[in-house]
């Protein structure tokens, strides 16, 4: 079938108000727009923005040869209880906010004429979601035309079967009957194999692939599969790979990998919920590029734009479905729909997987204490084996909480029908009453992360040790292919002897933990892998994971103005933190030495609490007028022995044992710091050094990629740096930013408590640095320039 864009020409408006609405180019965060207040019944989850319904409106001339001809509408995601209506008619309800899903228009439309599609979206029903979920489509959407006889979508299938000869099996699905071609081509285009074989409806065969150059993380090599069905073809990227679990661990082509992963939520920070291939693949880029192989899209199906930059650039995925069953975590969320459309759910999720080298396994929900229950334990099965059913290449996990599955069993779990309820019934309260956020009884995992926050990150894990977790735990786990413990490394050990055939998934970790964990799974394969929580930081969940101090967070609480959770490894900007550079060397990306300082002007001053961070250490030396303080230093590296210096003398020397973290304590001072690591014999492994910024101020405007295609976005970053381009953390700013050749979509820094709008042409800088996104026109140049009322600067981009 062929694509046709149908992401302009739109417009919007809240389902309340009148009006033609504003035009909009898809896709689009609805909710982005919203104020944050209050009285938001979303509060902490969703970031504190208002909930509305929307509806978006498009009117599209229909040719009249167009008649007999099949046209499929695709929607990749809208948030949420979707309605698409045609010519004033019903005629699609999916409740589901992130799974896509398609509308056979062949027989709804007006041919020769105009035609108007309006789709609602919902989303003033809060509280529905633990975190931002973004609102109105969001994702991009797409018009497929065929000829009546054509390959309807997710129509061809492939896998590998076997690597000696390297053999793809293909299934295709045909409207009509008569031949189908099926044929690979390498990159530069020529022929790698190719076969025909007749349809009735449906065909399968098989191809062998002479000298095949097979996918792996390491060359993510991609072959492009075309699939013509008379006039009709179907076309799209494969990669050859097999995948195997068991004793051995997980094997990709026969070789053993370890999942290095980290969760993420679906959201691009100050972008919102809106889903932009350039954002999807920059992404990828750089958690690749702090360590790690492979993603966990939690706690809801990926978006199309991820697993292919997954499959590009070499990532494992491993692709979730949902935060629950039936048993509500906040009361308007997906429950009450979940028993009818969880197998749809569930087969529009393999059907956009299937195709992708990238996905290695699927999950059935995050910390569902459904699975502490018979019923719970009985649908896990039932959804394993229909996974099987619908894909039998890929493993079957679900992230349970161990810890929590036995807290609900005995009358005190985080969530419940009735504490969803109450969680509303304040918020309600609130909003009518008109008050602000105040301190309540915490309910629901907000107890729970509040509770973490103060006892640390040993918390659960120690509470994931007691028998009757096991107990609460054990009959689920059999019920899939791979055990996924959310935060359950101490009983790593314990089970793997207490049960022989099962593997093991830290499906969510502690930053911490990483170490820990590489070092098990090298000895141990059936620990498949772990994921860290999480790998860059999302918006709501706010304060989860932050330490911040009051001259950026005025307030502790997590009230409005807290937007992020802070969790992140690498921050809403995408910024590595010092944790990012911790997990590399844990994870073996490099050996190191890297070195974070924790900020130096806020030595000894209490921050909000969080288990979710192990530190707020960056990677600067820069904290002029600190002389004399005491700094926290810390140094990563795989090494016997790591020595500290400061302007050629040394501060400190430190032996690594169970871990690659070295913490020093010492008095700063304008210079050079250095860390140095050693092996066991005293043999120099490696040096950084990091030097204190000049004394001189400059605005630094950045584009990270010089040229960029029409339409595509460009990162651009802020920083105040002295003229040798060192960043100043304790320079700070409101910046401005105006652009010419294209359209700003979002300004914002990496600060979890963020006053500014992201879709303001201002934002405050945090610690120096700041970041805009502009998507670029459609030719010539563009040009951005950024004031803060003492400096003006602009750069330009080729749009190609």
């Amino acid at each position: 079938m062929k694509a046709l864009n149908f992401n302009t020409g739109w417009t919007w408006r809240r389902l309340t108000e009148e009006g033609p609405g504003t035009p909009v180019t898809l896709p689009h965060d609805a909710m982005l727009s919203e104020a944050r207040s209050e009285t938001s019944a979303g509060g902490i989850n969703t970031g504190w923005y208002e909930g509305c319904d929307y509806i978006y409106s498009k009117q599209f001339y229909v040719p009249a040869e167009w008649r007999g001809r099949a046209l499929v509408l695709e929607f990749e995601g809208v948030y949420h209880n979707a309605e698409v209506w045609v010519n004033g008619v019903k005629r699609l309800f999916r409740p589901y906010g992130y799974t896509n899903f398609y509308l056979d228009l062949s027989e709804l439309l007006n041919y020769g004429e105009e035609n108007r599609l309006e789709v609602i979206a919902r989303n003033a029903d809060q509280p529905n979601s633990r975190w931002y979920s973004g609102a109105g489509i969001y994702r991009p959407v797409t018009l497929w035309t065929a000829p009546y006889r054509h390959i309807p979508q997710n129509g061809v299938k492939l896998r590998t079967v076997s690597l000696d000869p390297p053999t793809v099996e293909a299934q295709v699905r045909t409207v009509g009957t008569g031949l189908v071609t099926i044929a690979l081509q390498n990159a530069d285009g020529t022929a790698a194999a190719e076969t025909t074989v007749h349809s009735d409806g449906t065909a399968s065969t098989t191809l062998t692939v002479p000298d095949a150059r097979l996918w792996s993380l390491e060359e993510p090599n991609l072959y492009t599969c075309r699939v013509t069905f008379g006039e009709d073809e179907e076309k799209f990227s494969f990669g050859l790979r097999t995948l195997e679990w068991g004793e051995q661990g997980m094997l990709l082509n026969g070789k053993r990998v370890i999942l290095k992963g980290a969760c993420i939520h679906h959201d691009h920070g100050i972008l919102g919920a809106c889903c932009y291939p350039d954002a999807e693949e920059r992404r990828v880029r750089l958690l690749k590029e702090n360590g790690y192989n492979a993603l966990r899209s939690a706690h809801n199906p990926c978006s199309k734009a991820l697993l292919d930059a997954c499959d590009r650039q070499g990532v494992l995925m491993m692709d979730e479905y949902i935060d629950h069953w039936y048993i509500h975590k906040t009361e308007h969320d997906y429950v009450d729909y979940f028993k009818d459309w969880w197998k749809q759910d569930l087969a529009d999720m393999v059907d956009k997987d299937y195709n992708h080298p990238c996905v290695v396994l699927y999950s059935t929900g995050n910390e569902v204490s459904e699975t502490a229950q018979p019923k719970g334990i009985a649908l896990t099965g039932e959804m394993t084996e229909y996974l099987h059913r619908l894909d039998s290449g890929r493993p079957v996990t679900c992230g349970v909480n161990i810890f929590f599955n036995f807290l609900s069993s005995i009358g005190f779990g985080v969530y419940s029908d009735e504490k969803a309820k109450k969680e509303a019934a304040q918020a309600e309260k609130r909003r009518q009453a008109g008050e602000k956020a105040k301190k309540t009884a915490s309910v629901g995992s907000k107890f729970f992360n509040d509770l973490a926050g103060l006892m640390g990150a040993g918390f659960m894990k120690r509470g994931a040790t007691l028998h009757s977790c096991d107990v609460k735990t054990r009959d689920a786990f059999a019920n899939m292919d791979v055990a996924g413990y959310n935060y359950g490394i101490l009983r790593y050990r314990h089970d793997l002897k207490k049960y022989p055939q099962r593997l093991i998934l830290g499906s969510e970790t502690f930053c911490s933990d990483a170490y820990q964990f590489m070092e098990l799974a090298k000895q141990e394969p059936r620990i498949l892998g772990d994921f860290v929580w999480a790998g860059m930081d999302y918006l709501g969940e706010v304060a989860i994971g932050s330490w911040e101090y009051s001259d950026y967070a005025p307030r502790f609480d997590g009230g409005v103005g807290w937007v992020s959770a802070g969790s992140g490894r690498i921050d809403l900007t995408g910024k590595p933190l010092g944790e990012a550079l911790y997990t590399r060397v844990a994870l073996e990306q490099d050996l190191g030495p890297y070195i974070a300082v924790r900020p130096v002007n806020h030595t000894g001053d209490k921050h909000s609490p969080s288990a979710w961070k192990m530190s707020n250490a960056t990677d600067s030396w820069s904290w002029r007028g600190c002389a004399g303080n005491k700094a926290d230093v810390e140094v990563y590296a795989r090494a016997t022995r790591v020595e500290l210096q400061i302007n050629g003398k040394t501060v400190g020397e430190k032996r690594l044992k169970n871990d690659c973290l070295a913490r020093f304590t010492c008095r700063y001072e304008d210079g050079t710091i250095t860390a140095v690591a050693y092996d066991e014999a005293g043999r120099e492994l490696g040096r950084r050094s990091l030097t204190t910024a000049g004394a001189d101020t400059e605005l630094c405007l950045e584009a990270e990629q010089m040229q960029v295609q029409p339409g595509g976005l460009c990162y651009l970053r802020l920083r105040y740096t002295d003229k040798a381009g060192i960043t100043k953390p304790l320079e700070r700013g409101v910046v401005r930013i105006s652009v010419e050749g294209g359209r700003l979509l979002g300004t914002g820094s990496g600060c979890p408590y963020q006053e500014h709008s992201f879709l303001s042409a201002e934002t405050d800088t945090y610690y120096g640095e700041a970041l805009a996104v502009v998507q670029a026109g459609e030719n010539g140049v563009l040009t951005v320039r950024a004031e803060d009322g003492r400096f003006r600067v602009q750069t330009s981009v080729q749009i190609l």
